[in-house]
């Protein structure tokens, strides 16, 4: 998720910082096009595009089975793509669930065995503060919510995951030197408003211009997750722009995480 938005400010800077980014990304042109102006800001060569379609877990492995034969390091995973759209993706799950969660889940553990033989490493997953009205049912998972709001729990739904991801992920990799942290980067004027409904869009489009962070103050959190020295006992923890903070009581059911864990690999066929 790295053509627009927290994603792109994102690999900007790691770019200045002298990494080699991948931007991993749906939209070749956005991609190619994103890639080629950070290379022009910055003057590091390294910035590539990839194509990945999280919607499709074919895509997925694809793009994993690509990078892995390309790319022989890797020491930071940033889970960043998000939509807030309804809908169904090809593999017959819910469109917010799979982008947000089942596609970064299974990218997270085809890479996971990379990201140990370079440790230290890190995964960063791009939560929200909107998990607290998530409400995961294991035996339901990637089954679109039922309701007059169903796009909007689907969403919450999905970052409430993200939060448990990155805390039963800490948990299994103790002793790996690959450490996780979740991350709330506040409220982003972003594309992700594109796909709020048409009556709510007068409202909310000048809302988030006048009272939103940009892009760039949004990616602050998840730059310092990536880079700030130190954080690896925090590993699995919850931040926002002020810190490690406690997320709602359901992102610290461990029990949940599990069901989750374990759901989720079902679902993708680990």
């Amino acid at each position: 998720g790295g053509s627009s938005g927290i994603g792109a400010a994102t690999a900007l800077e790691l770019a200045r910082c002298g990494a080699r980014v991948i931007l991993a990304t749906r939209s070749a042109r956005r991609g190619e096009a994103a890639a080629s102006r950070i290379r022009r800001e910055t003057g590091n060569n390294e910035v590539l595009f990839m194509h990945l379609d999280l919607a499709s877990l074919r895509s997925v492995r694809a793009f994993a089975s690509t990078f892995l034969r390309q790319e022989p390091h890797l020491h930071l995973l940033i889970n960043n793509a998000g939509v807030s759209a309804g809908g169904t993706t090809e593999d017959g799950f819910s469109l917010p669930f799979q982008v947000n969660h089942l596609g970064h889940f299974l990218l997270t553990q085809l890479l996971l065995e990379r990201l140990r033989s370079c440790a230290p490493s890190r995964v960063v997953i791009v939560a929200s503060s909107a998990h607290c009205a998530g409400r995961l049912h294991p035996e339901s998972l990637g089954r679109p919510p039922s309701g007059l709001f169903s796009t909007f729990q689907d969403y919450c739904d999905s970052k409430l995951a993200n939060v448990l991801h990155a805390r039963e992920l800490a948990t299994r990799e103790q002793g790996t030197q690959v450490t996780c942290y979740a991350v709330h980067p506040g409220f982003v004027n972003t594309s992700l408003f594109r796909h709020a409904p048409l009556w709510l869009k007068p409202l909310l489009l000048p809302l988030a211009w006048l009272l939103f962070l940009d892009a760039s103050e949004g990616a602050q959190v998840v730059l310092d997750c990536a880079t700030q020295e130190g954080l690896e006992p925090l590993s699995g923890r919850y931040f926002t722009d002020c810190g490690p903070r406690l997320p709602w009581s359901a992102g610290r059911d461990d029990r949940l995480a599990r069901a989750l864990w374990e759901g989720s690999e079902r679902l993708v066929g680990l």
